[in-house]
């Protein structure tokens, strides 16, 4: 929908702003641990898990019509979503490789 996307020039971007935020997360958590050591515990989970609540939440309001989002507030919750997840994947990754 054109309307959930960023536009640079007249040019719509192929994914939603809320997957763009998650994207650019990701990679940005990503790039960050190559030159940081994280030790992964359960609390660097529980982290990861409550980055991930807003996204989910403004998903799910928006989705049952409690409320309407906008494309600045999808892109803040997907880049928190994003860096969740790469931890997840990172901490996932930790536990397999130990």
């Amino acid at each position: 929908m054109p309307e959930r996307t960023f536009k640079i020039k007249n040019t719509y971007f192929p994914v939603c702003s809320r997957c763009t935020g998650i994207y650019i997360g990701a990679f940005s958590y990503f790039a960050f641990v190559y030159f940081v050591y994280i030790q992964y515990s359960m609390e660097t989970v529980l982290i990861a898990i409550t980055l991930i609540i807003p996204t989910f939440l403004d998903g799910i309001t928006q989705f049952l019509g409690y409320r309407e989002s906008n494309n600045p507030l999808r892109f803040t919750t997907g880049v928190l979503a994003g860096i969740g997840i790469g931890i997840l994947f990172k901490a996932l990754k930790w536990t397999i490789v130990s």
